[in-house]
């Protein structure tokens, strides 16, 4: 008898069919017992009246895998499986687990459900982290692709530092150093020179000594790049379709509910933001109580959960950021905050190969990124969303570390 998932029961009433996956809870009544059965989909519960049966349950700890086959029936909440017949196909260690998957919230902090990563990732909230993560990624492909974007895949062992050589973890390649990439910037930037619009997923890595719960040594960064825009507002209206798509994709695959994204996202300028977040305003940079505040008058004046900050200073942007025309302290960047966080970093790019070698740090090192420039490249710019970032507003985690399965931080390589 083929096997059917949890959500497929109620189809089925009256008829015979087999479900499997683990025991998630028993509940040994004095005339009946309950056996719930936890697969990828949900939860089925299993009527047991029968004494041998019952014993049976009684040995199987929780999260042995197991399957059953009975008869589907209705009941007042929906439908369950009675007359069973209940087979274990792999037991579970008989000593008490760290923490009970089947209550509603794990009880268990968060170094300990890292530490029992396999099992915590049963729990429904972590599972769900998972599948919104994995539908928002869904969301940046389909929407990148019906604007002719080519995925691409760039290398993740680099022989110099992307953007700085402070925060890059160094490794040692067949005698020689090199890098794991901080991002794919720079060969995004070439690919323009071949397919004009590029995207990649996939992890990027910054040896930052954070220890926050906003920050991960690595973690899985959205890129995208294209070419022939005018400066970074064309980037901004890409990135907002983008990030439709994307919450559009989780609530469809998910069921949460997710925040709505303006056609036109709120913009105010840097030097506005300082003043909007009562930052001093000589400060280079937005500190997390000023992104907050920015969140909190994006949504008091505009109704927005998103808003854009837009002409960071040059001082505080990478080399190849292009800078504002009108006055070159300002540079022609943003990041897009989400409830108060900065959840995207994008700007307009230099093009000319001249304008490299005047500010590139060390043209040499990046000899073979800049022939790309010296071949002709258009005028072009890009972003990137972190993830988890990304999948932890939407779910209303606390700790970025809860929408990853195994992170990886100042503190942690294993398991």
């Amino acid at each position: 008898m083929q096997r059917m998932l949890s959500t497929e029961l109620s189809a089925h009433v009256g008829q015979a069919v087999t479900i499997a996956g683990w025991v998630h809870r028993r509940r040994l009544l004095k005339s009946v017992a309950f056996l719930i059965v936890r697969d990828a989909a949900g939860l089925s519960q299993i009527v047991v009246t029968d004494p041998d049966v019952r014993a049976q349950l009684e040995e199987l700890p929780e999260e042995t895998v197991v399957t059953v086959t009975g008869t589907v029936k209705e009941h007042a909440t929906g439908v369950e499986i009675t007359e069973p017949d209940v087979r274990a196909l792999s037991g579970a260690a008989a000593v008490p687990l760290p923490f009970e998957v089947h209550r509603p919230a794990l009880s268990a902090g968060m170094a300990t459900q890292l530490d029992h990563a396999a099992l915590a990732l049963r729990h429904p909230s972590r599972a769900l982290a998972l599948r919104v993560s994995a539908a928002a990624t869904a969301g940046f492909r389909t929407a990148l692709d019906r604007q002719r974007f080519v995925e691409i895949h760039t290398p993740k062992i680099v022989g110099t530092a992307t953007e700085s050589g402070a925060n890059v973890f160094t490794l040692d390649y067949f005698g020689r150093p090199a890098y794991l990439a901080q991002s794919p910037q720079l060969y995004k930037q070439l690919m323009v020179g071949v397919f004009e619009r590029v995207y990649e997923t996939g992890p990027v890595f910054r040896a930052e000594p954070h220890d926050t719960a906003r920050h991960l040594a690595q973690y899985t960064s959205l890129d995208a790049e294209l070419g022939f825009i005018t400066d970074h507002r064309d980037v901004m209206a890409v990135l907002t379709t983008v990030v439709a798509e994307m919450t559009a994709t989780v609530a469809e695959r998910t069921g949460i509910e997710v925040p709505e994204v303006p056609a036109e996202i709120p913009s105010v300028h840097f030097a506005d933001a300082l003043r909007i977040a009562g930052a001093p305003p000589d400060e280079p940079d937005l500190a997390p109580a000023h992104e907050r505040a920015l969140g909190e008058w994006a949504q008091r004046e505009h109704g927005s959960e998103f808003v854009f900050v837009t002409g960071y200073p040059m001082a505080k942007r990478p080399f190849y950021t292009h800078p504002q025309p009108t006055d070159p302290r300002w540079s022609n960047s943003f990041d897009l905050l989400f409830r108060g966080l900065e959840l995207v970093t994008g700007g307009q790019r230099l093009h000319r190969h001249a304008d490299y070698l005047a500010v590139a740090p060390d043209p040499e090192k990046i000899a073979g990124y800049l022939d790309g420039l010296r071949y002709g490249m258009p005028p072009h710019g890009g972003f990137a969303i972190g993830l988890e970032r990304f999948t932890a507003r939407l779910t209303g985690a606390a700790n970025v570390r809860e929408a990853t399965a195994f992170p990886r931080d100042l503190h942690r390589v294993f398991p």
